[in-house]
């Protein structure tokens, strides 16, 4: 059975689709799913990127796709009040919920998830935030040094891994980014001959191009 690492913020809207996408892409594929919180604003910092609701005709485009994507999937999805908003919350909690060294298992992240994108409500509302931890009853405290301590390590990891946004999916030592991998990783789990061959090393090899000049 192969593993399957989902690093994701609940930040991301494609996060949310990737999430409830993913059984029914991979349906009959034998695998396991590892879910590993980590700060997107962080990933885009190390890059030296924006997010996509830093752009405005990016966000509304954005907003856009996904309610289109929803639709299409049949995925109940109403977009929080507030966006961007501060994940940090909800993401230490995703940790909070597990012991010392473990990852959230799929309930817990599909709380968090529904959390954001079912309603259309402030994510960060102070008591909504109060209610979905008393529904989680994390094991221990959201805010505490190890907790806070363990997202960083985290997403420091997945900048070291080379992850640059989110959803990202991580399986047999390839990653794997958005809602749109997910077909791709549907093909390693069924053994296609491409990723074995010399294709993908070669589609991701350096080349030579325009290098743009800050003004």
């Amino acid at each position: 059975m192969k593993r399957i690492v989902f690093w994701f913020d609940v930040i991301s809207p494609f996060a949310y689709l990737a999430f409830e996408r993913l059984p029914q892409v991979l349906e009959g594929c034998s695998y396991e799913v590892q879910y590993r919180p980590v700060l997107f604003a962080a990933l885009l910092n190390h890059w030296g990127q924006k997010g996509p609701a830093e752009v405005e005709p990016k966000r509304a485009w954005t907003f856009r796709h996904v309610a289109w994507l929803a639709h299409a999937h049949g995925i109940q999805m109403r977009a929080p009040r507030l966006h961007p908003f501060n994940p940090l919350p909800l993401q230490r909690l995703a940790l909070a919920c597990c012991a010392d060294g473990d990852m959230p298992n799929r309930r817990i992240v599909e709380v968090l998830m529904h959390h954001v994108w079912h309603g259309g409500d402030d994510a960060t509302d102070t008591a909504r935030l109060a209610a979905l931890a008393a529904d989680l009853a994390p094991l221990r405290d959201p805010a505490s040094d190890a907790v806070k301590a363990q997202l960083r390590a985290l997403t420091d990891e997945a900048i070291t891994k080379g992850l640059f946004g989110v959803p990202s999916f991580e399986l047999d030592g390839r990653l794997f980014w958005g809602l749109d991998a997910l077909p791709m990783l549907r093909a390693v789990l069924q053994g296609d001959p491409w990723f074995d061959g010399p294709a993908w090393q070669k589609a991701g090899a350096p080349r030579a191009g325009v290098s743009r000049t800050p003004r």
